[in-house]
């Protein structure tokens, strides 16, 4: 196995501005990049920003303009954004990893995605977070098992889940069945606790695991956000609307990086992929310490669209008789 070196990017996002925050997420690979960083991976829908007013004002309070700028601003995947990541990703000659909100070309309802890019450019998987966590269910819909990638490198196989989709025992298991060596694990999830959580999740799959945070102050919030106020009052929501968490571990739950908080930064770890092979001697959860005599899963990875047409197109005519 070879040895590569992995960058986590804990940085701010424009709010809600697509364009700007792009062009940040471009300049910061290539800083990453320039480092030497083979694998670079992005925070939870960097691309433009989490809907911070979930959690700080009512639902249905007043929140149907930002709502708005939401699907006006989120990625239609595959457009002209995952054109622009595939080319930064090709240019620089990464692996990308990246979190969007995503919606479909013609609905309103947005995803919470992670978009796999190699460095060829090509889009090599994309990831719908499978159940948003409480308030987030008032933005974003729920994604089904047929965006569950894992993705071959030539430094192993790389994969994972968003924030809390990481404490889903079953979802984690259908991923370690497939080998996976780098886990990323981009979240929005703040303090110690979140941190034990990717120690365990490094020990319990002998994997390396990747933790990305946004990090945004409340002065980083544009002054011409509309109801700026409302969104994050900083006397009561306080300095840091997302202070990050970033974290990157090996396969004993040792960290190697972070985690960092209260900064925009760029963690890296030169890891060695014969450590998640040594670790699995010990404990494989899928292999020799599995009983599937005892415990099977059964995943669905069909794709669950909302209609489903039976009969001839509206382009085609029906069978006459």
């Amino acid at each position: 196995m070879a040895t590569v070196k992995i960058a986590a990017v804990q940085a701010a996002y424009e709010l809600m501005d697509q364009k700007a925050t792009l062009s940040k997420a471009i300049g910061l690979l290539e800083q990453a990049a320039a480092d030497g960083a083979e694998i670079v991976v992005f925070p939870e829908v960097f691309l433009p920003g989490t809907p911070i007013w979930i959690d700080s004002v009512p639902i249905w309070d007043g929140d149907a303009d930002w709502y708005a700028m939401l699907v006006d601003q989120a990625v239609v995947v595959p457009g002209p954004v995952t054109e622009a990541l595939g080319a930064a990703a090709r240019d620089t000659g990464t692996y990308v990893v990246i979190g969007v909100n995503e919606r479909e070309p013609n609905s309103g309802t947005i995803y919470n995605a992670n978009l796999y890019f190699g460095p060829d450019g090509a889009l090599l998987g994309k990831h719908r977070k499978l159940m948003p966590t409480g308030s987030e269910r008032t933005v974003w819909g729920m994604g089904d098992g047929s965006t569950l990638p894992v993705i071959d490198t030539p430094y192993g196989r790389l994969s994972g889940l968003t924030c809390w989709e990481n404490y889903m025992p079953l979802a984690r298991f259908h991923l370690y069945a497939q080998g996976v060596d780098i886990w990323t694990a981009p979240t929005l999830a703040t303090g110690d606790a979140w941190v034990a959580t990717m120690r365990h999740l490094a020990r319990e799959g002998r994997c390396y695991v990747v933790g990305v945070n946004p990090c945004l102050h409340v002065d980083q919030i544009p002054e011409s956000f509309p109801h700026r106020d409302r969104v994050w009052n900083r006397e009561h929501h306080g300095e840091w609307v997302e202070e990050g968490n970033t974290v990157i571990v090996d396969p004993s739950g040792e960290i190697l990086a972070g985690p960092a908080r209260q900064e925009e930064t760029i963690l890296t770890a030169e890891v060695d992929l014969t450590a998640v092979r040594s670790a699995r001697r010990l404990f494989d959860p899928t292999g020799h310490y599995n009983r599937p005599d005892v415990f099977q899963l059964t995943v669905d990875t069909r794709p669950r669209s909302a209609v489903t047409v039976v009969g001839p197109t509206p382009t085609e005519p029906a069978d006459q008789d």
